[in-house]
């Protein structure tokens, strides 16, 4: 008996003593900004608080967590530079605010910028970045500085970015540009749907990027998706107010590269300028688009709820009036319900000299004003399957 008492007084012992150990081995690689000197006033400039906390969590061979505490962190542009040694999770509770000058942080182009970081993770928090002024001097006519995305990843690898909360961005909330395996997860882009160029989230170049429970409510596109996107997951969304899911603008340059293997399902508009859309301009290009599933979607009061469009050109000036050689193929819509804000719901603008191949439409219902809406199509070859209303195409 007591030989068993023994045993178990060993085991606790062991037990508290490595539970100790856990809890100071995790203060140590626990790094809060406010102990760098932030204050969580919203008023006094915490970047430098902000940049040691990471300069030091980057040195660290083990794992690390950034803490942003309670409260409103003001925070310049910003550059949070690797590689780093080992996993880094910013843990934020409380909001990161921009400066309230909208020139300086406009003409920067980022705010909050990770670069060729691997292993990162950004958890909660809200960033306001006051976009306001900014906007009102881009309505103005003024000259305006070209403006800042809030948070950017560039060139890094093995990025989860879960319950994040944007508002407010001057122009794209968040861009994933030359990333591999990345994880959305959770987030809410929001600013006002007639702030200019607020889209939600840009992906370019990258490749493994899945997107999933999240609220876009945006001026400009929900996401938008740019050269050389491969193998992007995206379900479960909320898209509206803004510009939809757009594939593109694509075929901008001559030499660019492709986009494929594109899934989107599980989603819903709502009161959007768009739906599910790809666009090129009209003019010589090595772009492509290939294998995109469009699946599960509810359209409410949206638009232009499917719309190819190969003759992009939003300024209407200096557009070439050739073909897009944007080669559109293998794209998939099934199962798209709901209402069409306008009669056209489906739009296939293809184009002349390379049409669209190899699309397919299975099971599409849209309405509009209680009745068929129509479509129009053009340049465009594929299948049919299922009931397709409107009729028309294909």
């Amino acid at each position: 008996m007591d030989h068993t008492n023994n045993n178990l007084l060993a085991v606790l012992l062991m037990f508290f003593s490595s539970l100790l150990l856990m809890r100071t081995s995790m203060a140590a690689y626990n790094y809060n900004v406010v102990k760098f000197g932030a204050k969580p006033d919203g008023r006094t400039d915490s970047t430098k608080a902000f940049l040691g906390a990471w300069q030091a969590a980057c040195r660290s061979a083990a794992s690390v967590t950034v803490t942003v505490p309670r409260g409103s962190f003001l925070l310049k542009p910003v550059v949070f530079r690797g590689p780093c040694r080992s996993r880094i999770t910013f843990q934020i509770y409380g909001t990161i605010v921009a400066p309230s000058n909208y020139r300086g942080l406009g003409n920067s182009g980022y705010w909050i910028l990770f670069v060729q970081v691997n292993r990162i993770s950004i958890n909660g928090g809200t960033l306001d970045a006051r976009g306001a002024s900014f906007w009102a001097c881009r309505k103005s006519g003024k000259s305006c500085p070209p403006g800042a995305r809030s948070m950017t990843f560039n060139w890094a690898n093995d990025v989860v970015v879960t319950g994040l909360k944007s508002i407010n961005s001057q122009v794209t909330h968040l861009v994933i540009n030359s990333c591999n395996n990345v994880v959305v997860r959770k987030v809410k882009l929001v600013a006002p749907d007639q702030s200019p160029n607020t889209d939600g989230l840009h992906v370019q170049n990258s490749a493994g990027v899945t997107v999933t429970d999240s609220t876009f409510q945006t001026g400009d596109d929900c996401i938008s998706i740019g050269p050389g996107t491969r193998n992007l997951y995206m379900s479960k969304l909320n898209c509206g107010p803004g510009h939809g899911i757009s594939i593109g603008s694509l075929g901008r340059d001559a030499k660019e590269a492709g986009v494929q293997n594109i899934t989107l399902v599980n989603s819903v508009f709502s009161g959007s300028d768009n739906g599910v859309r790809i666009k090129s301009w009209a003019r010589k290009s090595t772009g492509f688009v290939r294998n995109v599933l469009f699946q599960n979607l509810v359209m409410k009061n949206v638009q232009n709820p499917i719309i190819v469009d190969q003759n992009y050109c939003p300024t209407h000036k200096g557009c070439p009036k050739q073909g897009s050689g944007v080669k559109i193929s293998q794209v998939v819509y099934r199962n798209i319900q709901g209402t069409s804000r306008t009669q056209h719901a489906l739009k296939f603008d293809c184009s002349r000299s390379n049409p669209c191949q190899a699309i397919r439409l299975h099971d599409i219902k849209l309405t509009f004003n209680g009745r068929s809406a129509t479509s129009t199509c053009k340049n465009i070859k594929g299948v049919k399957a299922g009931v397709v209303m409107p009729q028309g195409c294909l």
